[in-house]
């Protein structure tokens, strides 16, 4: 009895040293693989790719931007830090400093959205963020806004962003069936949904099929008037057409 508890404390203690092993192998691999960020900042794009090899690490230039202490084509700024620890292979962002601003900044107000682009572009600039609005008073496709504005001094990246006028969308509606009601009720419908009443004219009714000329006892009629009380009988465009507001709808009445 003995003897099977010693083999089953032996047991337990060859599994405890191999767990111990396999975690102190496990840190030292996962540690093994990590390397120590450089400094990049205030070196070239080539004088930081040398040291990023060495140091097991990528760059890659994600933003540029003006700046009168930085020289031209140096590193202004990276992520991470110098000295944080990462995977071998880790990509640091940098930021390269383009030098104090020496481009003015046009005045774009007025243009179209495309000229605006290209008028960016030839300066050397890159557009940066592009809305749309609907402006009732501005004709579409105009540009109402930049950031940052003409001549603007002191400014960190070279994009400017543009907020441009569009056409404001017509409504449209689903063209209802006045027939059988009364032409009082359809015209404040119309008028409800932004649309135009035009001409209201009587509809004819023609004698019966069998009738003959002889049959048909010629007694005057008082003449027939267009009331909000009449009945419409037909109307233009149909039930169902797709109009738009300000649309013109004809109605005949009885």
């Amino acid at each position: 009895m003995r003897a099977v508890f010693r083999l089953i404390l032996l047991a337990l203690v060859l599994i405890a040293v191999a767990l111990v092993s396999a975690l102190t192998a496990m840190r030292f691999a996962i540690h093994g693989r990590e390397v120590a960020v450089p400094k990049l900042i205030g070196l070239t794009p080539s004088e930081a790719d040398r040291a990023a090899l060495t140091s097991g690490v990528q760059v890659m230039i994600e933003r540029q931007y003006y700046s009168p202490q930085i020289p031209e084509g140096r590193i202004m700024s990276q992520v991470p830090e110098p000295g944080a620890k990462v995977r071998r292979g880790w990509q640091v962002r940098v930021a390269q400093s383009l030098g104090p601003q020496r481009v003015a900044i046009p005045d774009l107000m007025g243009q179209s959205g495309r000229a605006a682009e290209i008028n960016i572009r030839r300066r050397g600039l890159d557009v940066g963020a592009v809305a749309e609005i609907p402006a009732q008073a501005t004709p579409g496709d105009q540009v109402i806004a930049q950031s940052p504005p003409a001549n603007a001094i002191g400014v960190s990246a070279p994009k400017i962003s543009l907020l441009v006028a569009t056409a404001p969308s017509i409504p449209s509606y689903v063209m209802p069936n006045f027939a059988g009601q009364s032409l009082g009720n359809a015209t404040r419908a119309l008028q409800d949904a932004g649309l135009k009443l035009g001409a209201v004219a009587l509809a004819s009714t023609p004698p019966p099929a069998d009738a003959t000329t002889s049959e048909v006892p010629q007694v005057p009629q008082p003449a027939a008037q267009v009331t909000p009380i009449s009945t419409i009988v037909f109307q233009n465009p149909a039930a169902g057409q797709r109009v738009t507001a300000g649309s013109t709808v004809i109605l005949e009445v009885r």
